[in-house]
Order: C-alpha cells, then sequence, then structure tokens
C-alpha cells in the first residue's frame, strides 16, 4: 500500500474517532513512522510502505484514535522553536505559554526560578534566549523531573540549570534565602468541577497533579504569591500562566502579597493567560 492509501485510510479513522484535524494528525504520525520531516513529507506518499512500517502506522493511529495525545506517541514537542522530550509525566508544552515566555524576555533577568517546572520548557526556554542566565527548576513529580533532566542535557544546559524535587518554594531547601529576578510558574490552575470539560487528550493522558488543585484552581497561586515577595531581589517580577477566568482574581493576590506594577496580560485569541507584578525596588 502506497503511503497516499495508508494516510487516506487513516484520515477516516480519525475522523470517525472524532479527532480534530484528523488529517494533519494523520500526516504528522506517518512522518513520524517513516521518519521523515513532516514538511517532506509529500514527496514519499507515492511510494509503497514497507509491511513493518505500515503495521507500526496503524498502531499509532489505534492509540491517536483512543485519544492519546500525538506529543505521547513521538515523545517530542515543539516550542518556541526548540523540540522537547514529553511523556504522560508532564504538561505538553502549548503555544499559549509562548505569551509567558515574550512578557518574561521584555525585561532583564539573569538568575531564574521556575516553579513546577515540568518538562522545563519554560525555564529551558529562557535560558536558551538569554546566554548568560542561570536558574533553578522545581517539581513536585520526580518523573517529571526526568523529563526536565534529559531535555536540559540535550539542549547543553547542564552547567547553568539546576533540578530540585519539592512543594513550590519548599524545594529549595538550603537554597531557600537565594533570591531571584525573575520567578516563572505555570500551576494547577484547572478548579474541579471544569475538569469533566477539558478534552480526553487532556484529562485522561495528561497528569492530573499538573492540571488541577482538586479545589477552585487558585491554590497554588495563593503560595506563590505568598512567598514570591522573600525571594525577589529588589524590582525583580514574578510571572504565572493562568487559566482564562482568573486574571482578577491572581491580580488581586498579587497585589495583597505586596506586588507592585500587576498586569494581565492577553493572548492572540484575547483571553487573559499571564499575570506579573513587581517587588519594589530598593
Amino acid at each position: 500500500m502506497t503511503g497516499s492509501a495508508l494516510l487516506a485510510q487513516a484520515t477516516r479513522r480519525l475522523a470517525e474517532a472524532g479527532i480534530p484535524d484528523p488529517g494533519r494528525d494523520a500526516r504528522r504520525l506517518l512522518a513520524h513512522v517513516l521518519k521523515v520531516a513532516p514538511g517532506r513529507l509529500t514527496l514519499f506518499l507515492p511510494d509503497p510502505v514497507e509491511p513493518e512500517h505500515a503495521l507500526l502506522f496503524q498502531t499509532v493511529i489505534d492509540s491517536r484514535a483512543a485519544h492519546v495525545p500525538v506529543s505521547h506517541i513521538t515523545g517530542r514537542r515543539l516550542f518556541y522553536g526548540r523540540e522537547f522530550l514529553v511523556t504522560p509525566a508532564v504538561l505538553d508544552p502549548r503555544p499559549e505559554t509562548e505569551i509567558l515566555i515574550e512578557a518574561a524576555l521584555a525585561g532583564p533577568f539573569t538568575r531564574i526560578l521556575d516553579l513546577g517546572t515540568g518538562s522545563g520548557c519554560i525555564l529551558l526556554t529562557l535560558l536558551c534566549e538569554r546566554e548568560r542566565a542561570t536558574g533553578i527548576g522545581t517539581d513536585l513529580s520526580q518523573d517529571a523531573l526526568e523529563v526536565a533532566f534529559r531535555n536540559r542535557d540535550a539542549l547543553g544546559l547542564e552547567a547553568r540549570v539546576a533540578l530540585a524535587r519539592g512543594s513550590w518554594f519548599g524545594a529549595l531547601g538550603e537554597d531557600d534565602r537565594e533570591r531571584f529576578d525573575l520567578i516563572v510558574s505555570n500551576p494547577p490552575y484547572i478548579a474541579l468541577d471544569e475538569m469533566l470539560d477539558l478534552s480526553p487528550e487532556v484529562r485522561d493522558h495528561e497528569p492530573r497533579i499538573a492540571l488541577t488543585d482538586e479545589g477552585d484552581g487558585l491554590t497554588a497561586y495563593r503560595r506563590i504569591a505568598a512567598g514570591a515577595p522573600s525571594h525577589l531581589l529588589p524590582g525583580g517580577r514574578l510571572m504565572v500562566e493562568i487559566g482564562p477566568t482568573q486574571g482578577a482574581a491572581v491580580a488581586d493576590l498579587f497585589r495583597a502579597a505586596g506586588l507592585a506594577e500587576v498586569a494581565v496580560i492577553a493572548d492572540l485569541d484575547r483571553r487573559d493567560r499571564v499575570v506579573v507584578g513587581r517587588i519594589a525596588a530598593a
């Protein structure tokens, strides 16, 4: 069977399973199986596909039809122009998180703390963009930290990144007195009563601990806002990703913690996406 025939068959299968944009996912997965760049797949479609590759393609299409995320099948996700390893232990890096990256890069920083680092995509991207900066990433999940370790090493950032296990600022341990000029986080912000509204790809395949606080969705922000002032250098910034309905509530938490210049930044769909605040300069 040719690549074109396999692709058409897979697209129909994914469409029947209710997968959004089935043609796109079928192409990405066929390119993955054939080990070719997605942009070059068209060149290979007229050719017959080896039986072992066709069988593997059928297996990955079955997984996608069961709503397993494409990134979990391929093990990779593109974020801010770089490829990151992903597994079911971490959140899938998403395009909207790039709003936080852009906001962070709009100001100076040399020392970063990333709370709940997951795959490390935020911290590692910022350090790739600022070659003299260093940072620490923390996470409660050892499995997530192992993914972050692998991404750190793949990007050649071993000398500039430390990773620590623990809950929020508690992961700093003996470094608890260290101060940073930028603290970032994409914490669990889905309220418990919103979990059923998530897509199966997210609800059933991404780590629940990274999605929800099992409460109102604001628990992590309360802890981060309360602890940030004692971990920020004068003039340092705190920046968090939020859900689209949480801008006002998180901004109020920032102000209550003593942060100034608090602002809510919208994403490209004009939904609230990032809250930023600054500790007063000395």
